[in-house]
This record gives C-alpha cells, structure tokens and sequence, in this order.
C-alpha cells in the first residue's frame, strides 16, 4: 500500500528532539556530507544563507544561484566549496540557462533547497502577467525543480525541500483568479496563495518522486529577525500591526519573540538531511520537528488541511504544467 501525507495522513510530530530554538549547527551535529551537492536559492542572505553555510561546513559542495552576483560574491566570501551562478526567478529563460549549465556538469544533485522568496509587495507582474509572489515563491522553484528533474533522479537518494511559511493560512490556493486579474490585489493573500502552492507542490512531488528516491518537504522557518523579506514593506505597515512604534523601533516583546537566523534556518537544514525523514516525505515541518494538523483555521501554527489536499495538489500540478508549459516528467500516480 502507498504511503503518502494526502489529507494530512502522516502530519504528526515524530519526537524529533530540537525545538523552535534549536540552531544550524545542532541539526548538523554528526551529519557528513562528502560527496553531496546542494542548491540553494536565495543563499546569499538570511535564512540562505546559514543553510549554505551550514551544508558546506558539513563537507556538501553548494551551488548559489544569484540575480545579483556582486552581492552574493560579497556575502559568501569566506565560504568554502561554494559556486555562484546567475538565475533570476522572475525570468524563467534565466531558470532554463542555470538549470542547463548544471545538468551540463554531468553531476547528480542530492539536495534541492528552493528558498528564495518575497513578501509584502505591491502588485506587480512578470512578463507573462503572473503576479510576482506567485511567479517567485512557488512557480519558479516548480519550474527549476522540473529542470533539475533528471539530476535529482541520478543523485539516488535525492531531497527537494521548499521553505514555506506560516503565512499559508492567509489563503488557499484561487484556481479561479490565481494572477489577481479579476480581484482586488491584496499583498498577504497572494504571499499566502503561494505559500499553500509550495505545500501542495509539495505534497504531490513527493507522492511522484519517491519511486525515483526523491523526496520533498515543506517547512515554516518561523518569524526570523534580521532577514530583507520585508524590505519592501511599507514603513507605516508593522506600526499598523502592532509590531514597531511610531518612530519605526520594533516593539520588545516582538523583538524576544523572534527567531535568530541560525534557529530560523534550522528546519530547513533538518529536513535536508535529518536520518529520521529517510522513510516519510511530503510533510510539513516546523520548529524542527513534523508539524501538527491544525484543523482551526483560526490559530496559527501548524499546517492547514487545505494545503495538504489531494485532489487539489493534482489540479495545482496540471495548472502549474500548463503555467510554465513544462511536463514534469515523474509519471503519474493514481
């Protein structure tokens, strides 16, 4: 009988042993990564970038795909057995020349980290009119993925894991009016809109991958001080929020509920290479353990069952085809 996480089947914490403030550097305690390569996009800054610097420290060579190379050169100076390559998520055809420059190499790929993402911007639209949250945080690492398909097939024993968020819960996936071209536009239901596509993504991948010894993940970083993911954001938002004063100043009690960037990374460095997920994917994880279903809508925390459902993860992975014109080429499932 498959076992897959369709309707939250396998949601459940499996007593993992960290916690929201475990850091990088006791989920990589023990773990050797000789031999490995890793992608990491988004790996120049923030949570990126201690994941690129935790996987090298454990001995993986890590590609860092970049838009801005200048300023990537700048941030992982320092860093040992890493490689800088130019992609842009809102350019697909830049996506399409990375991914073939690495299938070029001839080198197996054993982790996929697809972590690059914004929030928090105004209505804006790529050159195919997709609205930009959606295009960035979810069908770029789709597309990517597709085109890396045939490395994380050769590595045997391949994890592709894409950084979500909590902000899932702000919305489900629109099939109707995916791009805002109907709607009004509203900056966190489209971050949420994404978000959700990763898990559903993320759930099928794993579903159609495992065969091939692939397996995907999707996580929550957690609320992490100290990244640019808000570097767009209104100055007047967060005071709006209840998260600064007036003068801009973050609140205390905000700032001590916070994450540091190695506790922030930490999940996503578990789900990389943790031995307890060898046997289970397709799950949603958080503070470094598997996350709890969290049936009420209402509190935060947890994955949504809307997120994690099977007929609508099969409908999003034939809309995404059609979006990015790629066939994904796992086979089917039934």
């Amino acid at each position: 009988m498959e076992h897959t996480n369709y309707q939250g089947a396998q949601q459940r914490p499996i007593g993992s042993g960290f916690n929201a403030k475990s850091t990088t550097s006791e989920v990589i305690r023990g773990i050797d990564l000789s031999g490995k390569t890793a992608i990491v996009t988004g790996g120049n800054t923030g949570i990126g970038l201690e994941t690129v610097s935790t996987l090298s420290s454990a001995g993986a060579s890590v590609i860092v795909p970049a838009r801005d190379i200048e300023k990537a050169k700048r941030n992982l100076d320092g860093i040992a057995n890493v490689e800088i390559e130019v992609m842009d998520l809102m350019e697909p055809a830049s996506i399409v020349a990375f991914a073939e420059k690495f299938l070029a190499s001839q080198r197996p790929l054993h982790l996929l980290i697809n972590n690059a993402g914004i929030m928090w911007v105004p209505l804006r639209r790529d050159k195919r009119g997709f609205e930009s949250q959606l295009a960035t945080n979810y069908l770029a690492p789709f597309q990517l993925t597709a085109r890396l398909w045939p490395a994380l097939k050769n590595a045997q024993g391949a994890r592709v894991v894409n950084v979500s968020s909590g902000g899932h819960q702000f919305a489900d996936f629109d099939f109707e009016d995916p791009h805002f071209r109907q709607r009004d536009y509203e900056t966190l239901l489209g971050y949420g809109q994404s978000k959700t596509a990763m898990n559903l993504f993320s759930l099928e991948l794993d579903a159609r991958a495992k065969k091939y010894g692939v397996r995907a993940y999707a996580l929550c970083p957690g609320a992490v001080g100290g990244t640019e993911l808000s570097r767009e954001a209104p100055t007047d938002l967060f005071q709006k929020l209840g998260y600064t004063d007036a003068e801009g100043n973050i609140l205390p009690e905000v700032a001590a509920s916070l994450k540091t960037i190695p506790q922030g990374a930490a999940t996503t460095v578990w789900c990389a290479t943790s031995p307890m997920l060898n046997e289970m994917g397709g799950v949603y994880c958080e503070n470094v353990d598997v996350a709890q279903l969290g049936e009420n809508t209402s509190v935060i925390g947890g994955v949504k069952p809307y997120s994690l459902d099977r007929e609508n993860a099969k409908r999003l992975w034939k809309w995404s085809e059609e979006m990015t014109g790629l066939t994904f080429d796992t086979g089917s499932i039934s």
